[in-house]
């Protein structure tokens, strides 16, 4: 099921399903929301957006209530998470699925909110997007990245087929301290491009989020079936080379290579400092010994940026021969 296709003027709510982060970032937290306004949207910043309930934007009921409130209002739109956190989990088993599958909406974000959108993708079958969030992305010195917007706008503002995942031209993972030192766009650095780890052709559904918060839902009900699917994993700068080697072992444990199309992996923060004598490559390698479908690293979605809009259930075709190629191969949107 494909959420409606956003128009300039449209309603975009904004949600803290975990983090509560935005409350002390007043600066960043209206860098973006101006950003989105530019961009020719009416923000409605949601009742819960800016609370505080110890580590998490609310109590479970508040985060819950900002969602059902955005999914219920014909109004919006779209929902657009301010950041991640780790909690959004929480709200998976008293969130109205009912509600959401009879009121479908983009809601894009990424990291911790993974949860969510995997549940919700599984749950009722509604398309849910890994693009940029408020904070994060749109909070931005200088805006919202040109390749970051184009991925958005082409994802969610029109209704042909998004095609070719380009790589970006540069990119970086600079952290400067919000309403600190976040006053200078961030130094970049030249993109090499995607990383070929196993060569290959492929094609089926994107299944996309930050892999340790989708492995949180091992053994539940929340987890999407990963038959057939393009499997498109990233994860954040507080990983390890030991963490990142445990979950790709456990996907192999839980049977997952047994049935993916592709693996595409999403470029890491430099603070991963993986083992030049034993890169991520090589993890991927060991991890997925015996199995030969294509497997790509370094595009551009995750905790670096750009980021390209990823859309859940949403059929691209993986090419890695000589060079890759990433082609959507329908609209996320009607």
């Amino acid at each position: 099921m494909k959420p409606p296709r956003l128009q300039k003027g449209d309603k975009i709510a904004i949600v803290s399903p975990a983090s509560a982060i935005a409350a002390y970032v007043p600066r960043r937290l209206a860098r973006g929301i101006a950003t989105l306004e530019k961009m020719g949207f009416e923000v409605v910043l949601m009742p819960n957006a800016t609370a505080v309930h110890s580590h998490t934007a609310g109590t479970i009921g508040e985060r819950l209530q900002d969602l059902h409130m955005a999914f219920a209002d014909p109004s919006i739109k779209a929902i657009i998470s301010t950041i991640g956190g780790f909690n959004s989990h929480q709200l998976l088993d008293e969130l109205d699925y009912e509600l959401i599958r009879n009121n479908p909406k983009i809601f894009v974000g990424y990291s911790d909110i993974t949860a969510l959108f995997a549940g919700i993708y599984q749950q009722t079958g509604l398309t849910t997007f890994v693009g940029p969030a408020l904070l994060t992305q749109f909070g931005q010195f200088d805006g919202l990245d040109p390749y970051t917007e184009e991925s958005f706008n082409r994802t969610f503002m029109q209704t042909e087929p998004i095609g070719r995942i380009e790589a970006s031209e540069e990119w970086t993972d600079e952290i400067l301290r919000w309403d600190v030192a976040d006053d200078r766009r961030r130094e970049h650095q030249v993109n090499a491009g995607y990383t070929i780890v196993k060569t290959g052709v492929a094609e089926g559904p994107i299944l996309t989020g930050n892999t340790g918060t989708l492995l949180l839902l091992a053994g539940t009900s929340y987890l999407p079936s990963f038959d057939g699917v393009v499997l498109m994993l990233e994860d954040d700068e507080s990983e390890t080379p030991e963490t990142i080697d445990r979950y790709f072992t456990q996907l192999r444990h839980m049977g997952a290579y047994d049935k993916i199309a592709a693996l595409v992996v999403g470029r890491f923060p430099s603070k991963v400092d993986f083992d030049p004598d034993f890169p991520l490559k090589d993890i991927i390698l060991r991890a997925t010994r015996g199995y030969d479908f294509p497997i790509i690293l370094d595009a551009d979605f995750g905790h670096t940026d750009p980021v390209a809009t990823l859309a859940n259930g949403i059929r691209i075709r993986v090419e890695a021969t000589d060079s890759v190629t990433l082609d959507v191969l329908e609209a996320a949107v009607e």
